[in-house]
Order: structure tokens, then C-alpha cells, then sequence
């Protein structure tokens, strides 16, 4: 197989992936509860206001974000959601043992009780943020369709979609696949030219090239540093008092170039 054919397989199913991870966000789909992916989240925006680590704004002496001091309490009782605290607080339904209180107006969906319920169950492990964990390599997964892949990164897309009884979609003709390609990486659609030249490439790298063309061009950088300037609340002016000018172009031209 040619490395040229390798990234047209590898751009190719890019929307496949975000579908795929759309569809997966959902806790429920998981069989084993991660508590950065699953947990955290939970806890951080309907406990740690009262049992976090602001000492000030502890109550109880209870620590939710620790899972010793947690322990220790008898919040978390690893492997026994019956006998944890936690689960008898977030479960009930008198007011004056509810957690979160009612008044907080911070309710537990279903959802997210069962899935408090299903980490303790499963031994309340904590981890550390996921940036500061070891990357694992994961095997490609096996699949049905054996003739689809053309590369490791289809084998992970097709598992997902084999497993939720999707079919892969027809594979996009050159006019489409550019379309898709050039927004993507440049937030514009391609130019007539662009588009003539692409379809009388008969080379191999035909599509690496398209996309190395991409990401060399000034279009790529500042399509990358939108997400960036959007992030950081990014404008010309103050916006909210006055509305005066502040000098804040050199950062954005800054980022520009870091990417270009």
C-alpha cells in the first residue's frame, strides 16, 4: 500500500471518528467506569462546592475529592454501595439527607446516580487527570468486515461501528473528499483551481499532497488560532464598559504563526 493511499485512509473516516465519539460521550456505554471521564465531572459540579478542597467552604470535614479522606468517613466504602454513605445521600428522598440539598438547585440526574452507584461498585478507583497519565498503545481491535480497513485507524472506527450495527458509508469521490478535507483544515471550501488540479492528479500521494498543501497554507493557521482567540474570549476592544481599543492583535498574530 502506498503512504499516499495510507493518509487518504487515514483522513477518510475523520467524520466516522467524531460521530463515533459523539455517540459514545454517554457514560452508560462504558462497562467500566472511569472516574476522570465519568466521575470527576460529576462530583466537581454538584459536591466539591461543600466537600472539596477549599477548606473555608468544607463542610462536614468531608473531602469528595480525595478518595482516602472520602474512605476514612465512610462516604466511599470501595466495592459496597449499600454501605456508603454517598449513595444513601444521593438516593434519598428526605430533605434533610438529600445530596445535593435542595436548596443548591443542583439536582442528580438518574443517570448520574447509577453512575456514582456503578464506581463504587466497582471499587471508587481515583485517577489523576488525564493529562498527567501514560499513554498506553491499544491494539487495533478486531472486526468482521476484514476487507474495509485499510489501516489501524479504521479497525478502531469499524469495531465502534460494527458494534452499534452501523455500516460504513460509501466511500467519497474526489470532489467530496476535497470539500470535506479543505473545510476541515482551513474553514473555507476549495477553490475552482484547487479542484481542477486535484482531480487530474493521477499520482499516488495525490491526497497527501492535498493535504500537505493544506496545512502549509496561512488559511490552516489562522483556521487553527480561531479555535484559540474563541477560547481566550479573544477582541479588538474591551466590549463590555466602554468599548474602547486595546492593543491585543500582536497575540493574535503570535498564535497565527506559532501554527503557521
Amino acid at each position: 500500500m502506498s503512504h499516499g493511499n495510507e493518509l487518504h485512509c487515514f483522513i477518510r473516516p475523520v467524520s466516522l471518528i467524531c460521530l463515533v465519539l459523539v455517540l459514545s460521550m454517554s457514560p452508560a456505554c462504558y462497562a467500566q467506569i472511569d472516574f476522570g471521564r465519568d466521575v470527576q465531572p460529576i462530583l466537581a459540579a454538584h459536591c466539591y462546592a461543600c466537600h472539596g478542597p477549599d477548606a473555608q467552604a468544607r463542610e462536614a470535614d468531608l473531602r469528595l475529592d480525595q478518595r482516602e479522606a472520602a474512605v476514612d468517613l465512610y462516604a466511599i466504602v470501595p466495592g459496597e454501595p449499600n454501605e456508603s454513605e454517598l449513595v444513601v445521600r444521593i438516593t434519598s428522598d428526605d430533605a434533610d439527607l438529600q445530596m445535593p440539598p435542595a436548596e443548591h438547585k443542583k439536582p442528580l440526574s438518574e443517570q448520574q446516580r447509577q453512575v456514582l452507584i456503578q464506581w463504587i461498585e466497582q471499587g471508587a478507583e481515583y485517577s489523576r487527570h488525564w493529562a498527567f497519565e501514560p499513554i498506553d498503545k491499544a491494539a487495533p481491535p478486531e472486526v468482521k468486515n476484514a476487507a474495509w480497513p485499510r489501516g489501524p485507524l479504521d479497525r478502531f472506527v469499524l469495531a465502534e461501528l460494527e458494534r452499534r450495527g452501523i455500516a460504513p458509508a460509501p466511500e467519497a469521490d474526489r470532489t467530496v473528499w476535497l470539500r470535506r478535507v479543505t473545510q476541515d483544515l482551513t474553514g473555507l471550501p476549495p477553490t475552482i483551481e484547487a479542484l481542477d488540479a486535484f482531480l487530474a492528479d493521477k499520482s499516488t500521494d495525490a491526497y497527501e499532497q492535498v493535504v500537505d498543501r493544506l496545512l502549509e497554507s496561512d488559511n490552516y493557521a489562522e483556521r487553527m488560532a480561531t479555535i484559540w482567540l474563541d477560547n481566550a474570549r479573544y477582541a479588538d476592544s474591551n466590549g463590555f464598559q466602554f468599548d474602547n481599543t486595546r492593543k491585543m492583535w500582536p497575540w493574535r498574530d503570535w498564535v497565527i504563526e506559532a501554527y503557521r
